[in-house]
């Protein structure tokens, strides 16, 4: 099953608020700080990403029951 609509939307809001803080903390944080919000980019990022491919493989396997 896809992720639905009202939980893809606001992932999608978050990733985009994640990266305008990634570009302000690069300019003057610590590099730790740049990173975990990367980090959570990438998470945000592999769940949507997996959520799809998981589905694409199970619809293309016979359903054997």
């Amino acid at each position: 099953m896809a992720i639905s609509q009202p939980v893809l939307e606001p992932l999608h809001e978050a990733e985009k608020q994640l990266r305008e803080a990634l570009a302000a903390s690069a300019r003057v944080e610590k590099p730790h700080v740049p990173a975990s919000i990367s980090e959570m980019i990438v998470q945000i990022n592999t769940l949507i990403n997996m959520t799809e491919f998981i589905e694409e493989i199970e619809n293309k396997i016979p359903k054997r029951f």
